[in-house]
Protein backbone atom coordinates (compact mmCIF):
# COMPACT_ATOMS: atom_id res chain seq x y z
CA UNK A 1 0.00 0.00 0.00
CA UNK A 2 1.19 3.49 -0.85
CA UNK A 3 0.22 6.79 0.78
CA UNK A 4 -0.53 10.16 -0.79
CA UNK A 5 -1.36 13.72 0.13
CA UNK A 6 -3.99 15.12 -2.23
CA UNK A 7 -4.84 18.82 -2.21
CA UNK A 8 -8.25 20.20 -3.05
CA UNK A 9 -9.87 23.56 -2.61
CA UNK A 10 -12.76 22.86 -0.22
CA UNK A 11 -15.22 24.89 -2.31
CA UNK A 12 -14.44 22.60 -5.30
CA UNK A 13 -14.17 19.19 -3.56
CA UNK A 14 -14.15 18.95 0.23
CA UNK A 15 -13.66 16.14 2.71
CA UNK A 16 -17.42 16.33 3.32
CA UNK A 17 -18.00 15.62 -0.37
CA UNK A 18 -15.65 12.63 -0.22
CA UNK A 19 -17.37 11.33 2.91
CA UNK A 20 -20.75 11.42 1.16
CA UNK A 21 -19.65 9.51 -1.96
CA UNK A 22 -16.54 8.74 -3.99
CA UNK A 23 -15.32 11.86 -5.78
CA UNK A 24 -13.42 12.01 -9.06
CA UNK A 25 -10.08 13.78 -8.63
CA UNK A 26 -10.47 15.88 -11.77
CA UNK A 27 -8.61 18.93 -13.03
CA UNK A 28 -5.03 17.84 -12.35
CA UNK A 29 -2.93 19.60 -14.98
CA UNK A 30 0.59 18.80 -13.86
CA UNK A 31 2.37 15.91 -15.54
CA UNK A 32 4.12 14.67 -12.40
CA UNK A 33 0.85 14.59 -10.40
CA UNK A 34 -0.89 12.96 -13.38
CA UNK A 35 1.83 10.32 -13.52
CA UNK A 36 1.38 9.53 -9.83
CA UNK A 37 -2.30 8.80 -10.50
CA UNK A 38 -1.73 6.99 -13.78
CA UNK A 39 1.35 4.93 -12.91
CA UNK A 40 1.52 4.48 -9.15
CA UNK A 41 -1.84 4.87 -7.40
CA UNK A 42 -3.65 1.66 -6.60
CA UNK A 43 -7.09 0.93 -5.20
CA UNK A 44 -6.80 0.92 -1.41
CA UNK A 45 -3.94 3.43 -1.19
CA UNK A 46 -4.24 5.83 1.73
CA UNK A 47 -4.87 9.54 1.17
CA UNK A 48 -4.31 12.52 3.44
CA UNK A 49 -7.12 14.79 2.22
CA UNK A 50 -5.70 18.30 2.30
CA UNK A 51 -7.74 21.50 2.00
CA UNK A 52 -5.78 24.18 0.13
CA UNK A 53 -6.33 27.77 -0.99
CA UNK A 54 -8.55 28.47 1.99
CA UNK A 55 -8.41 30.44 5.25
CA UNK A 56 -6.52 27.66 7.05
CA UNK A 57 -4.94 25.03 4.81
CA UNK A 58 -4.27 21.59 6.21
CA UNK A 59 -5.22 17.94 6.42
CA UNK A 60 -8.98 17.66 6.91
CA UNK A 61 -9.45 13.92 6.72
CA UNK A 62 -8.35 10.46 5.71
CA UNK A 63 -9.48 8.95 2.43
CA UNK A 64 -8.60 6.10 0.12
CA UNK A 65 -8.18 5.59 -3.60
CA UNK A 66 -11.18 3.59 -4.85
CA UNK A 67 -10.53 3.37 -8.61
CA UNK A 68 -7.70 2.95 -11.03
CA UNK A 69 -6.81 5.91 -13.24
CA UNK A 70 -9.10 6.80 -16.13
CA UNK A 71 -9.38 9.80 -18.50
CA UNK A 72 -10.44 13.07 -16.90
CA UNK A 73 -13.63 14.06 -18.75
CA UNK A 74 -13.11 17.79 -18.09
CA UNK A 75 -10.22 17.88 -20.59
CA UNK A 76 -12.72 17.32 -23.43
CA UNK A 77 -15.31 19.91 -22.38
CA UNK A 78 -14.78 23.33 -24.01
CA UNK A 79 -16.93 24.92 -21.29
CA UNK A 80 -14.70 23.55 -18.52
CA UNK A 81 -11.98 25.54 -16.82
CA UNK A 82 -9.87 22.36 -17.27
CA UNK A 83 -10.44 22.03 -21.04
CA UNK A 84 -7.35 20.98 -23.03
CA UNK A 85 -7.75 21.49 -26.78
CA UNK A 86 -4.74 19.23 -27.48
CA UNK A 87 -6.37 16.26 -25.74
CA UNK A 88 -8.72 13.89 -27.52
CA UNK A 89 -10.75 10.88 -26.34
CA UNK A 90 -8.43 8.70 -28.45
CA UNK A 91 -5.29 10.17 -26.88
CA UNK A 92 -6.20 11.69 -23.50
CA UNK A 93 -3.49 13.66 -21.73
CA UNK A 94 -5.05 13.90 -18.29
CA UNK A 95 -6.16 11.20 -15.88
CA UNK A 96 -8.06 11.02 -12.61
CA UNK A 97 -8.87 8.53 -9.87
CA UNK A 98 -11.84 8.32 -7.53
CA UNK A 99 -11.29 9.01 -3.84
CA UNK A 100 -13.62 8.09 -0.98
CA UNK A 101 -13.49 9.60 2.49
CA UNK A 102 -12.72 7.19 5.33
CA UNK A 103 -13.04 9.70 8.16
CA UNK A 104 -13.15 13.41 8.70
CA UNK A 105 -10.56 14.58 11.23
CA UNK A 106 -9.75 17.72 13.08
CA UNK A 107 -7.83 20.10 10.85
CA UNK A 108 -4.10 19.44 11.05
CA UNK A 109 -2.98 22.85 9.84
CA UNK A 110 0.06 23.52 7.73
CA UNK A 111 1.41 25.60 10.62
CA UNK A 112 1.02 22.68 13.06
CA UNK A 113 2.57 20.26 10.58
CA UNK A 114 5.66 22.49 10.30
CA UNK A 115 6.19 22.24 14.09
CA UNK A 116 6.79 18.48 14.04
CA UNK A 117 10.25 17.22 13.10
CA UNK A 118 8.83 13.84 12.05
CA UNK A 119 7.02 15.61 9.21
CA UNK A 120 9.93 17.81 8.07
CA UNK A 121 10.56 15.65 4.99
CA UNK A 122 6.99 15.81 3.70
CA UNK A 123 6.92 17.18 0.17
CA UNK A 124 4.05 19.53 1.03
CA UNK A 125 6.28 21.26 3.58
CA UNK A 126 9.17 21.85 1.20
CA UNK A 127 9.77 25.39 -0.01
CA UNK A 128 8.30 25.92 -3.46
CA UNK A 129 6.24 22.71 -3.40
CA UNK A 130 3.03 23.29 -5.34
CA UNK A 131 2.08 19.81 -6.51
CA UNK A 132 -1.53 18.87 -5.85
CA UNK A 133 -0.61 15.21 -5.31
CA UNK A 134 2.51 14.10 -3.45
CA UNK A 135 3.73 10.78 -2.09
CA UNK A 136 3.79 10.30 1.68
CA UNK A 137 6.15 7.83 3.35
CA UNK A 138 4.86 5.20 5.75
CA UNK A 139 6.65 7.00 8.61
CA UNK A 140 5.03 10.33 7.66
CA UNK A 141 1.62 8.62 7.39
CA UNK A 142 1.98 7.10 10.87
CA UNK A 143 3.19 10.42 12.32
CA UNK A 144 0.20 12.29 10.87
CA UNK A 145 -2.22 9.66 12.20
CA UNK A 146 -0.62 9.94 15.66
CA UNK A 147 -0.96 13.73 15.59
CA UNK A 148 -4.60 13.47 14.56
CA UNK A 149 -5.28 11.19 17.53
CA UNK A 150 -3.58 13.51 20.05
Amino acid sequence: MAYWLMKSEPDEVSIDDAMAAPVPWFGVRNYQARNFMRDQMKVGDGVLFYHSSCAEPGIAGIAEVVSTAYPDHTQFDPASHYFDPKSTPETPRWMMVDVKGVRKTRLLSLTEMRRHAALSTMVVLQKGSRLSITPVTSQEWQSVLALLES
